[in-house]
């Protein structure tokens, strides 16, 4: 096996590690990334931010607002907006 096809770059690492978040990337890409992190620090503390980041939304209790209350709103600011561009 080659050393291009097991060493990725930093942008395809963190490329991966996004994909990884949402289960999308393959055991491949998986393996790959893990070998790029035992040597490269900055993609270690990219993938540790990305999981804290991942972690604290699951945790949340957002609650996103519906879709008639999102137009009224939007409605509600362009007719703000356009009172006040007058």
């Amino acid at each position: 096996m080659s050393k291009s096809k097991i060493f990725i770059p930093c942008d395809d690492a963190n490329h991966v590690c996004d994909k990884t978040q949402y289960k999308e990337a393959s055991l491949w890409e998986m393996i790959k990334l893990n070998i790029h992190l035992i040597y490269c620090r900055a993609c270690r503390k990219y993938t540790k931010n990305n999981t804290k980041l991942t972690k604290a939304i699951k945790k949340s209790d957002v609650e996103c607002l519906d879709k008639k209350s999102k137009l009224s709103m939007k409605l509600d600011f362009e007719k703000v907006l356009k009172e006040h561009s007058n």
